[in-house]
């Protein structure tokens, strides 16, 4: 069973569990054959890995069983996060794919896809993937695929510790939340050998997540890291989503650091090895961005929401270093691909060989206000971004790349839908609070007007 809305902008997420579910396993096995059929995997191989979800080792079966009917091989990774299976298909050269649905509710599965060597999967790809798993079953190769299990965890710590200077560092005390996610498995391996005090939360893998949801970007999920820094006097905290390719920051204070800053240290950081090279971000990474790779010498590239496009972007300039609002980070040495925990391995070593704290690194950096993502669940999309854009008609400049941005005088306000979920996503950021706060009331006053439009 497949159900069309499961096929997003840039993977697949649906309801699998419940009443009324949106795809099973039966669905999972249309949707391996039509994979192997799209990326010409007959005779070849590819990486599979899944996370922690409940669901997981029935629908890695069922799209193995798809995959090696139509005659491709699977190098079955097992439980790994997202960046891990980049990892894999970086290291084998093969395509990958990734059981997950993210940040998702714990009732959701779904399917991240990538080319050789963690490249993005074209978006024309995805199309023929839906068509094909939702048409009648194709007849099965003449010589079936096989399955082979292949632990690469460790080879995946080693090569994250490779990418970073890790000596030299004062010792830290970390706190990290799993979230019941992914990182409770990878994160052992890849905190645990350095010589840090580490204070985990939440590092059973659940997948029925009973904590708090795996979305960092939901303010309410990281009280429990903030409340655990301030407890134990942590240097930093490292939050999680629920497949680990995602990682907030909370500084010594216990407050979150804008993932928009992170991506600012991160940057100038890789344009001092890197000098007049390009760094990439999405329509609604913070400004501040813009300003520390002008004042180093980079080039700045603006690619649309999401981890394909930003990856596509990354390959298209060769870009040295990516990263969005949502904290999503990509690296040229990880082969264009997003890794949270790559991430955090830097901050950590920023912080461990500076004098100062965490919050002093971010305090030399531009400052805005930004109304962070505001979500709002909405029937008549196209015609609340048309009263939203009528509403700032001649105030600012405006485009439709990515949902609707109006750039302003020191101000700009995005409204776009969002890739994974039916809802509309607001941001807004301005020089000063109170422009960024009535700038973000109108505009939320016009959506929420046309919530039952």
């Amino acid at each position: 069973m497949i159900t069309p809305s499961i096929f997003k902008a840039n993977d697949i997420r649906g309801v699998v569990v419940g009443d009324d579910p949106e795809w099973d396993a039966a669905g999972a096995r249309a949707v391996g054959a039509a994979f192997v059929e799209v990326f010409g995997l007959a005779g070849r191989g590819f990486v599979l890995g899944r996370d922690m979800r409940t669901t997981g080792p029935e629908l890695a079966a069922a799209f193995s069983e798809g995959a090696m009917g139509q005659g491709a091989d699977v190098i079955d990774i097992g439980l790994a996060s997202t960046d891990q299976l980049w990892f894999a298909s970086g290291t084998f050269d093969v395509p990958g794919v990734q059981l997950t649905a993210s940040h998702n509710p714990a009732a959701y599965n779904g399917v991240k896809f990538c080319q050789a060597k963690a490249a993005p999967i074209e978006p024309e790809s995805l199309v023929a993937i839906a068509e094909l798993a939702q048409g009648a079953p194709p007849a099965p190769a003449v010589v079936a695929g096989s399955r082979r299990e292949v632990d690469v965890l460790a080879d995946y710590a080693a090569h994250l510790h490779h990418l970073v200077p890790l000596d030299g560092m004062r010792r830290l005390k970390v706190v990290y939340d799993a979230g019941n996610g992914m990182a409770g498995h990878t994160a052992p391996a890849v905190l645990g050998p350095l010589d840090i005090d580490l204070i985990g939360l939440f590092t059973e893998l659940d997948g029925s997540f009973p904590n708090h949801p795996p979305n960092p970007l939901e303010p309410q999920n990281l009280l429990d890291a903030q409340a655990a820094v301030r407890e134990h006097g942590a240097d930093l905290a490292l939050v999680f989503d629920g497949d680990a390719d995602r990682c907030f920051i909370v500084d010594e204070r216990g407050e979150v650091v804008s993932p928009s800053l992170i991506t600012a240290l991160i940057a100038r950081q890789e344009l001092e090895r890197d000098p007049g090279g390009t760094i990439v971000i999405n329509t609604i990474t913070s400004r501040a961005v813009d300003k520390v790779v002008a004042d180093a010498g980079g080039t700045m590239v603006v690619s649309k929401v999401g981890h394909t496009s930003v990856k596509a972007k990354m390959a298209q300039f060769d870009a040295v270093f990516g990263g969005e609002h949502s904290a999503h980070y990509y690296f040229r040495d990880f082969w264009g691909a997003d890794t949270g925990m790559l991430a955090g391995l830097h901050m950590l070593a920023m912080v461990g060989r500076s004098d100062g704290t965490m919050s002093d690194l971010v305090a030399g950096l531009p400052s805005f206000a930004a109304s962070g993502e505001i979500n709002s669940a909405v029937e008549d999309v196209p015609a609340v971004l048309d009263a939203v854009a009528a509403a700032f008609a001649g105030r600012g400049e405006a485009d439709r790349e990515d949902g609707l941005t109006i750039v302003g005088n020191g101000w700009w306000v995005n409204v776009r839908p969002s890739n994974t979920e039916p809802l509309l996503r607001l941001n807004v950021e301005a020089r000063d609070a109170d422009t960024m706060a009535a700038l973000r009331d109108e505009a939320l006053s016009i959506i929420r007007g046309g919530a039952d439009a």
